[in-house]
């Protein structure tokens, strides 16, 4: 049998390094091993991925020196940033630089860069059409993310740039289940318009990343995109009905209304689902579901996403 090539997969705990780093384990070929690289290797998450046959490894997105250890005698590496932590643009934005540095150091012959595109190319900073945030962004989550690209291809890494999608996991935990109304009514609320979300189970982003490296240098210096379906807000809200046994209206919410809310990031999120809403076509063009499911033939639809999930959306 051929030498197992190692991963490094960073945010091994969260929702996508997670998912690679379960997808790696599952593969029957046994042609990888995983690394998993965590702060914090003595939490419930990283204990039981390395029950399950992971290595676990310390390290720290804000530390090149130990970002450059973990990496060491990889084949490949999943790099990942988390926005939601901190909410610093800058801070996201030096930590890729961190990775795509520490890639370099190690040799690393295939990094996949989880990104997102730069809304600015498409909406400049002086364009009114959304508030310009933080001074400098537009979409500050995505902004920074397809900011940092170059750092990868600067240090001559051969990475493959992974678009990823919409979560149909924040309907667990970020608050965007449907909500009741005054009337008793559930009213799933989103800022689409009419316009179709492309959305993917979290989960699946890590398996269409392990497709990525099982193709070998197929995708290095390629932008690829993944979604697990492209569905209007009317069209989830009938899905959501049949899954929860009620009636649920979608509510197409305005933007300003939208980034109105009061909670942390909802300016981002509002110019966000605008940037999906008006420029829909070159967002989801760039995401398709088939070529998904070549990376992963188990990848899932909304209504198979519900039906393993949909017992946890929250009920009010």
């Amino acid at each position: 049998m051929a030498e197992q090539k190692t991963i490094a997969v960073i945010g091994a705990t969260g929702a996508q390094g997670g998912g690679l780093v379960r997808a790696i384990l599952a593969d029957e070929s046994g042609a990888f091993r995983a690394r998993a690289v965590t702060r914090n290797p003595d939490s419930d998450k990283a204990r039981a991925l390395a029950d399950a046959g992971a290595e676990v490894v310390t390290a720290d997105l804000d530390d090149v020196d130990s970002l450059a250890r973990a990496f060491e005698g990889c084949y490949g590496a999943f790099c990942v940033t988390n926005f939601w932590e901190h909410f610093s643009p800058e801070k996201e934005m030096a930590q890729a630089k961190n990775l795509a540095d520490a890639a370099k150091r190690a040799g690393v012959r295939h990094v996949v860069w989880s990104t997102l595109e730069d809304v600015r190319r498409w909406v400049p900073l002086d364009d009114d059409r959304m508030p310009t945030l933080m001074e400098h962004f537009k979409v500050p989550h995505f902004d920074a993310k397809g900011a940092s690209d170059h750092h990868f291809t600067d240090q001559g890494v051969p990475t493959t740039f992974l678009l990823t999608s919409f979560y149909w996991d924040n309907l667990l935990y970020f608050g965007m289940e449907p909500q009741r109304g005054e009337d008793g009514a559930l009213v799933f609320a989103l800022p689409m318009g009419d316009a179709k979300l492309a959305a993917i189970a979290a989960e699946d982003i890590g398996k269409c990343a392990f497709g990525i490296f099982a193709a070998g240098d197929t995708y290095v210096g390629k932008t690829v995109g993944v979604a697990g379906e492209h569905l209007t807000g009317s069209e989830m809200a009938a899905a959501l009905s049949e899954s929860l046994g009620e009636d649920v209206t979608y509510y197409a919410v305005p933007f300003d209304t939208y980034r109105a809310f009061d909670f942390p990031g909802a300016e981002d999120l509002g110019n966000m689902f605008q940037f999906y809403h008006d420029f829909n076509d070159d967002f989801s063009s760039a995401r398709s579901v088939e070529f998904s499911r070549s990376l992963n033939p188990s990848l899932l639809s909304f209504r198979a996403w519900l039906k393993k999930h949909g017992e946890r959306i929250p009920r009010h």
